[in-house]
């Protein structure tokens, strides 16, 4: 089979990279695959980047809202009319299940018609004041040149929720995608440029960040830096940031549930498996920890465990299997050896098992691991694994569920399942989280309500997502005007 070869997108036009060298998009079910090849980009090709959508900003800026509105409401229709076709792409690059990321694309174009919508909304304000002779507003203005590094996990919801905002809001954007799930990240460039978005205005470059990241995120051209991914990459963007870049960054979790005595455990068993298992473990939001309270533990632990030894693992474009590959060989090492970590601290109840059988053996799949006995000073309790993995961890009160759940580095998401309406109550005033869920799953948020975390999850600066992306993407003139 022929391997279609993709470019970057700089200026207009679709151009090799200067370095002349290329990479695979290998398919994580079957590594056998090469999904596409795409362009080992170097600081050449990211200045060029930065530089076209420099000169691209003054144009962009004037281009009347209802036209910018109208890119991204053509772009949203685009994919729509090809969702199954992009799913199947994303499903071989990334490797969830079809169903799921058909969900993702047409989420995506969701996230595109709020901003084409909401964004014509986003005004200055007027002030009164005493002189009758003067008016005294606000009016918000775009930044300039804006960077979004993505990852792969979720390769075109979460580029679309920091791209749409900018892009309505009058800012040009220099795209990197994770070079674990590129093609992903290239449809929804083509998607827009389709649209009819002008030249410069979007550029899309791939390849390693070593290779273009100080250009992107270091460059005083750059006003603007949206990242998504590690807690290490995030503080390295942040620390080496120009003064006046914005920076906006969302990291890692470590995500509990807190399990309390009058919750209906089968309800909490499915949310245990859907937040932590769902996506492979692969969510910054997943469930890692379960916080069970001792009167309930061993009843929850043997319903849990024989949900997660009747989940199916295999190829996510196969009906019926409930949990995909690892994405990448490095995630499913470091699956592997947390796996053999939580071997030797706590108390391994199944899975974390390599799977080589026919079946799996050309794939990056390793079974869903459950470990008991675990306490707050273990390796498995406190660091972000990042697969399907997860730690009960025994509580005898609601305070000591809240102490433990707050006693990590992280703060992204949380969430409890309970009947009582002032616990219910409490854990919202509670729990160092910037997403609060209750009797839901730690994962997932609307497109129209903000996300962010708090601690090392984010820099707690500008959310993402909702009316607070547009206010990232935006900075404030007061102007006061003499009648």
């Amino acid at each position: 089979m022929t391997v279609e070869t993709f470019r970057n997108l700089i200026a207009g036009e679709w151009v090799p990279s200067a370095s002349g060298r290329l990479f695979d998009d290998l398919n994580p079910a079957d590594t056998r695959e090469v999904v596409g090849r795409f362009q080992a980009s170097n600081a050449a090709d990211a200045r060029a980047a930065v530089d076209a959508a420099q000169a691209a900003f003054a144009g962009w800026r004037r281009t009347p809202i209802g036209k910018r509105a109208k890119v991204l409401q053509d772009a949203a229709a685009w994919i729509e009319a090809r969702a199954d076709a992009l799913a199947a792409e994303m499903t071989r690059e990334e490797g969830k299940p079809l169903a799921l990321a058909k969900d993702e694309f047409l989420r995506s174009a969701q996230t595109l018609r709020f901003y084409a919508v909401e964004g014509q909304t986003w005004t200055g304000e007027t002030f009164p004041q005493d002189d009758a002779q003067m008016m005294v507003y606000t009016q918000r203005e775009p930044l300039g040149v804006v960077t979004v590094i993505a990852p792969w996990n979720f390769p075109v919801s979460i580029p679309a929720r920091k791209i749409a905002p900018a892009l309505i809001t009058g800012n040009t954007v220099v795209f990197k995608p994770s070079s674990d799930a590129p093609l992903s990240g290239y449809r929804l460039a083509e998607a827009l440029v389709q649209a009819g978005l002008p030249a410069g205005v979007l550029n899309f470059i791939t390849g390693a960040a070593s290779e273009v990241g100080a250009t992107l995120c270091e460059s005083p051209a750059v006003r603007a830096i949206s990242f998504t991914g590690s807690t290490a990459a995030g503080t390295r963007i942040h620390r080496n940031a120009s003064l006046t870049t914005r920076v906006q960054l969302e990291l890692g979790g470590k995500n509990p549930l807190i399990v309390m005595d009058d919750a209906d455990l089968d309800h909490a068993v499915d949310l245990a498996i859907k937040g932590g298992l769902s996506l492979s473990g692969q969510a910054c939001t997943g469930t890692s920890r379960i916080l069970v309270m001792k009167p309930v533990l061993a009843a929850y632990v043997d319903k849990l465990a024989a949900r997660m030894g009747a989940l199916k693992v295999g190829n996510g474009m196969v009906p019926g299997h409930d949990i995909g590959p690892m994405a990448t060989a490095a995630q499913l090492e470091t699956v592997l050896s947390y796996v053999a970590i939580g071997r030797g601290e706590a108390t391994h109840v199944l899975g974390g098992d390599r799977l080589q059988d026919p079946e799996h053996e050309h794939g990056w799949y390793v079974s869903p691991a459950l470990f008991t006995g675990v306490t707050m000073a273990m390796r498995i309790a406190q660091e972000e694994i990042f697969g399907p993995v997860l730690a009960v961890i025994e509580v005898d009160s609601y305070a000591d569920a809240i102490a433990k759940a707050n006693a990590t580095p992280y703060g992204l998401s949380a969430a409890i399942a309970t009947r009582n309406p002032r616990v219910m109550h409490d854990f919202a005033n509670d729990i160092e989280a910037g997403t609060v869920k209750i009797n839901r799953t730690t994962t997932g948020n609307l497109v129209n309500a903000p996300f962010g975390g708090l601690k090392s999850s984010s820099t707690s600066t500008f959310r993402e997502s909702g009316r607070g992306a547009l206010e990232f993407y935006t900075q404030i003139k007061t102007v006061y005007r003499g009648l």
